[in-house]
């Protein structure tokens, strides 16, 4: 499946802390398979992976280094906040309090496509870290010298 996740959507969660996953993405993020898996990043959004997607990741991070203090945050994180989740027949999933806690989420989301996986964050957690990231200036990341659109 790599690189199929891609585009904005703006989602709403509901009272009970549910999301709809977008019926264009729903089939890919299934894979074949009848659950997805969510998890915290350390950048304040929710990752959303097909669960095939996510078992080597889940595997690295498993091979973190114990007495790293930032490796055992990352893996707190990662492999702490992991869930398996099967949406229901419309398509939504239940985000755990924590998870909703962590990303800040509360009623309007971004889901942003990352490739082989996506975020999911607060809509006015995404637009001030997005403001922020634009007003940077025009220097590029390290390892993205060369790049040209």
């Amino acid at each position: 499946m790599g690189g199929g996740f891609h585009g904005a959507a703006v989602i709403t969660l509901d009272a009970k802390g549910r999301v709809a996953i977008p019926t264009r993405h729903r089939d890919a993020l299934l894979d074949g398979g009848k659950s997805l898996v969510v998890t915290a990043h350390p950048d304040g959004c929710v990752l959303i992976y097909p669960a095939n997607e996510w078992e080597p990741v889940r595997l690295r991070v498993e091979a973190f280094p114990s007495f790293h203090p930032q490796a055992s945050w990352w893996k707190r994180l990662l492999l702490g906040f992991e869930e398996h989740l099967t949406p229901d027949g419309s398509g939504r999933i239940l985000l755990s309090p924590a998870l909703r806690l962590h990303a800040k989420l509360e009623r309007e989301a971004m889901m942003v496509g990352q490739g082989r996986y996506f975020e999911l964050w607060d809509s006015g957690v995404w637009a001030a870290k997005l403001g922020h990231a634009l007003s940077g200036g025009g220097a590029p990341p390290p390892g993205m010298e060369d790049f040209s659109l």
